[in-house]
């Protein structure tokens, strides 16, 4: 039997603060008692660490990753390997990445493909949603297949015509089948038969730069997509949990659904928390770094987000960790920005920028916790084996330094990615050491993890529902 003590340390979860020392056995948090108690100063183990002067926290779950994702003749730049490395890094200690059935394919081929990838190459602990591209009698029977096996959430999209895109009719049948076999929809929400249309007309005026890729996905549209979403959902009698809400007309949509009773979560991510669209119109063709979808928005759309997740109105913030190096990757739209890859780095940066908040007034200590790691958790199965330090619960146990300052940069980022999108950015706050299943992945600020020792983690169906 393997001890390790975490001693000292102010202990946060989403529910309780309370200064702790924490026990873990077998890769399990064991028991937990009050720092300096006789119960706590009993405990004997191979391994001491001094927490004092800093938080225990659970290990964030990071729902909405995308490692080494195909898109637009290119690949994400982040393996399993480097882009689980770069998520422990940065106290982040299970990934739910998105296995992608391609057309006319089955759903099992495109899962089998994902786990190939994964398999033996993680540092931390993973899982697996299921982007749905064909909607078929074979595919909503597979579904129910997935659901069984712990793949219990299936992504759809009302954008990228021709790729991803599915209609309302192929929306409405997922949701009917998830509605009877206990599944979760997400929904990218945005009206891309419409957005296409506005990408053709500002190309004819000659209107290439990356900010166009910003003006073209109107906020409109994401607003609508999001009703639209809803309502298939009430009408198919689904649970809908849409993905990356940038919009504060999104917001409102979703508000408003929970104010009516529904089964409605959104997520939101820390590029439209931080970035806007200054950062699409940086010259000198820079704005690519920046460009993701949905898209950034103007910086006034940033407190409907604070806002949404302070009433709960958003639940969740993920990364949608999806990096395209500048170099070679994001330089493929020079002179036409719908070429342009989608997508940012920042699985190795949410905790931190989710701290900074907190230091900032804008959520609490508890509530970073809660949207970070418990939420995601129940949200998508794998509560309270994650998100939580509680006995039982996997030790995946983060000693996070509340006082240490540092300047996030792609010089010292270890996400596989020529830049950063939160360069020069000053945060307080960082990561210090990381336990995964008990097993020590940073240690003191090294990196003392291996590939494959994060495992494949099957999930139940959505434990968020009221």
């Amino acid at each position: 039997m393997s001890r390790t003590v975490i001693r000292g340390g102010l202990v946060v979860t989403a529910s309780d603060e309370m200064h702790a020392d924490v026990l873990i056995e077998d890769g399990r948090i064991a028991a937990l008692a009050a720092t300096g108690t006789p119960t706590a100063g009993a405990w004997t183990a191979e391994r001491t660490v001094d927490a004092t002067g800093k938080y225990v926290i659970p290990g964030g779950v990071d729902g909405h990753t995308h490692m080494e994702m195909p898109f637009g003749g290119t690949y994400a730049s982040d393996t399993f390997e480097t882009g689980t490395r770069a998520a422990a890094w940065g106290g982040t200690t299970t990934i739910v990445d998105f296995a992608v059935q391609s057309v006319g394919r089955p759903l099992r081929e495109g899962l089998d493909a994902w786990h190939a990838k994964a398999d033996g190459r993680c540092a931390i602990d993973y899982a697996f949603h299921m982007i749905v591209s064909d909607v078929n009698q074979e595919t909503l029977k597979e579904m129910d297949l997935l659901v069984t096996e712990g793949v219990t959430s299936f992504k759809q999209f009302m954008a990228y015509p021709g790729v991803f895109y599915s209609d309302d009719g192929q929306i409405l049948r997922a949701m009917q089948q998830a509605a009877g076999n206990g599944g979760l929809i997400m929904m990218h929400a945005e009206n891309g038969i419409a957005i296409d249309v506005l990408v053709e007309q500002a190309l004819a005026r000659g209107e290439t730069d990356p900010r166009y890729h910003g003006e073209v996905r109107k906020a409109l549209l994401e607003a609508e997509a999001t009703h639209r979403a809803i309502r298939l959902a009430q009408v198919a009698g689904a649970p809908l949990y849409v993905v990356h809400v940038s919009a504060r007309e999104a917001v409102a949509e979703l508000a408003r659904a929970r104010d009516e009773g529904l089964d409605v979560f959104g997520e939101t991510c820390p590029q439209y928390l931080f970035l806007s669209t200054d950062n699409l119109a940086e010259p000198d063709f820079e704005g690519a770094k920046y460009v993701c979808s949905t898209p950034l928005r103007p910086r006034d759309h940033q407190a409907a987000l604070w806002q949404g997740l302070r009433t709960n109105d958003l639940q969740v913030v993920s990364t949608d960790h999806c990096p395209f190096c500048f170099s070679g990757q994001k330089e493929l739209g020079r002179g036409d920005f719908s070429k342009i890859p989608n997508g940012l780095p920042g699985v190795e940066n949410r905790m931190d920028l989710l701290h900074q908040a907190v230091v900032d007034g804008r959520i609490s200590r508890r509530r970073w916790i809660e949207i970070a790691c418990a939420t995601p958790a129940r949200m998508f199965g794998l509560y309270p084996k994650k998100g939580t330090i509680a006995p039982g619960a996997d030790a995946d146990v983060v000693v996070y330094d509340p006082h240490a300052e540092q300047v996030i940069s792609a010089e010292t980022h270890h996400m596989n990615v020529d830049y950063s999108a939160y360069e020069g950015r000053r945060v307080t706050g960082r990561v210090e050491t990381v336990l995964s299943r008990g097993e020590f992945v940073v240690t003191g600020r090294e990196f003392t993890g291996r590939a494959g020792h994060g495992t494949y983690t099957p999930r139940s169906t959505c434990q968020y529902l009221s």
